[in-house]
């Protein structure tokens, strides 16, 4: 069954709610364990600001998951799940302002990628187990310092700057992700446009993956790539990643 998970401050209260129909009711229990259905707190529309939809012990992100990104940065496509890591101090919200770190870097690009958010604490787990282990989705926009990943040679420094990882609105589960419209707007121009059928490596494989590097733990978050057509921000830019059966994450850069 498809449920919509939120984190917001509605009516000058911090909450964790339940969206049904537009309208915020709040979550009473655990997120990740057991949860009853509260009292209706307003409508969406009503929200003050958005919150992280979770707040992770790490956001572990996957590069080159899509034929057509590999081909246009020049790289081979891998054989394997690329792996990196984003500090969770880069997790913002919807709504809130992707910081221009134009001290240390003169070009900052959006990334549109779909986000798994982990239900469970999980280990070396199979693909086929790896349903079980998933909350469900939001959207990601993995912000990079495109000209610090090729001056780097590695990709850390480029990738975690402060409001680097902008996710949200919500989380939705009950949905499949394996065939899901994906986008990025740019000041209302799509500039990136793909199919999560498109991934090399299916959500389950990365889930898999990587809890056979790393432990997985509830709230934890994986980005699983971009595809093709990523490219720079300014200052005032307005950056919008709309994923089908998701919603819309939009943030501007300052």
């Amino acid at each position: 069954m498809k449920r919509m998970f939120v984190r917001c401050v509605i009516k000058g209260k911090r909450e964790t709610g339940l969206v049904e129909n537009g309208i915020i009711y709040r979550l009473e229990g655990d997120m990740f364990g057991e949860y009853t259905r509260g009292p209706a707190l307003g409508s969406v529309d009503e929200a003050e600001r958005f919150l992280p939809p979770v707040e992770p012990s790490k956001v572990a992100a996957v590069g080159l998951n899509y034929r057509d990104h590999a081909i246009e940065v020049g790289l081979p496509i891998p054989e394997e799940p690329l792996l990196f890591l984003k500090p969770s101090t880069s997790v913002i919200a919807h709504g809130d302002p992707v910081v221009y770190p134009a001290h240390m870097t003169e070009r900052v690009d959006y990334e549109a990628e779909l986000a798994v958010i982990i239900g469970r604490k999980c280990s070396r787990v199979e693909p086929g187990e790896a349903e079980d282990c998933i909350l469900g989705y939001t959207c990601a926009n993995d912000v990079t310092a495109r000209d610090l990943q090729s001056k780097d040679g590695q990709w850390t420094r480029s990738k975690s700057f402060d409001t680097f990882c902008p996710l949200g609105p919500w989380i939705v589960s009950g949905i499949d992700p394996s065939d899901l419209e994906i986008g990025m707007y740019l000041n209302g121009k799509q500039v990136q446009h793909s199919r999560t059928k498109n991934f090399i490596f299916p959500v389950d494989v990365l889930v898999s993956h990587i809890s056979k590097v790393m432990t997985l733990l509830p709230g934890d978050v994986i980005i699983t790539g971009t595809p093709s057509g990523i490219g720079p921000v300014k200052k005032g830019d307005v950056m919008q990643v709309k994923i089908e059966g998701i919603g819309t994450l939009e943030n501007v850069v300052e």
